[in-house]
């Protein structure tokens, strides 16, 4: 198949896939999702998404259809209908189908939506622009829920002025993350990313950043760090499922970091070796 779509059991190409308008993903954002690359049919750090997405569906009390080891092999067999080896696996289950209601029933059981295209790896190599913007979502952003339109808007506002991601904020002393990613920062040879709360989703690649600390023995702190310590900051780290490990060299049109390139690449050479050798292939960039 050239890419595929499963809604509950239905597998077919994305193009001829449907979805019933009860679904309460449709007018109430009401799910959770999680996403992953595969490489060589193989899916990065299953394990860790689908911990964080079993997570994010108790913490809104959504009942997902399939006990974890079964969705497991589930996601497994479906990366190996795509013909590409290299694809950009997301799956989502929303919390079930009924009429338009914002009470729902305790024993609603959730529908398991999965989405495989093909995509290239991005280039690690690539380094990025960023602007700065004011940080005015919610106070969950670490579930993984479905309803995105702050990404949606800072992701679009960000990219129509030339800038491949924008970093939020709450005021001048809280740098948070980033539309949809994680950003840290190294200074003075320590890596610096911000607390796992409420305002941050505990990224996947940046807990694999944090392993690679600790396998270096490079150190590492998790705390709030101000915009200010972010402008200054020797090195710039942006880290995602889909960026790895990306260094910014741009920030509000203004050139930064460039200081500590030395720790940078000994943490992004870490993690990507980790995802090749996880996934079984030879490295391309």
């Amino acid at each position: 198949m050239k890419n595929l779509g499963f809604y509950n059991g239905k597998i077919d190409e994305l193009e001829n896939m449907q979805v019933p308008m009860l679904d309460r993903a449709c007018y109430f954002g009401d799910g959770v999702y999680d996403a992953s690359y595969a490489n060589n049919h193989t899916i990065f750090a299953l394990q860790d998404h689908l911990n964080r997405f079993y997570n994010s569906a108790r913490l809104l009390n959504i009942k997902i259809p399939y006990e974890k080891e079964e969705l497991q092999d589930l996601l497994i067999s479906l990366v190996k209908k795509v013909d590409s080896p290299t694809q950009f696996v997301y799956w989502q289950v929303s919390r079930g189908t009924g009429i338009r209601n914002h009470i729902y029933s305790d024993d609603m059981v959730g529908n398991l939506w999965v989405m495989i295209t093909p995509k290239a790896l991005t280039d690690p190599n690539k380094e990025m622009s960023v602007v700065t913007m004011e940080d005015t979502r919610f106070f969950h952003n670490n579930i993984k829920a479905i309803n995105l339109i702050p990404a949606v808007m800072y992701s679009t506002d960000a990219h129509n002025h030339g800038y491949d991601e924008c970093i939020l904020h709450r005021g001048k002393d809280r740098v948070t993350e980033c539309a949809h990613s994680n950003v840290s920062i190294l200074k003075d040879g320590v890596f610096i990313t911000a607390p796992c709360d409420e305002y941050i989703l505990p990224g996947i690649a940046r807990k694999h950043l944090l392993e690679a600390c600790r396998a270096l023995n490079i150190h590492y702190e998790e705390k709030v760090y101000s915009l200010q310590e972010l402008l200054d900051a020797d090195e710039i780290i942006v880290s995602s499922s889909t960026h790895i490990c990306k260094r910014v060299n741009k920030i509000n049109n203004k050139p930064c970091g460039g200081k500590d390139l030395n720790t940078f690449k000994k943490l992004q050479d870490y993690v990507f070796n980790e995802f090749y050798d996880y996934t079984n292939a030879n490295r391309i960039d």
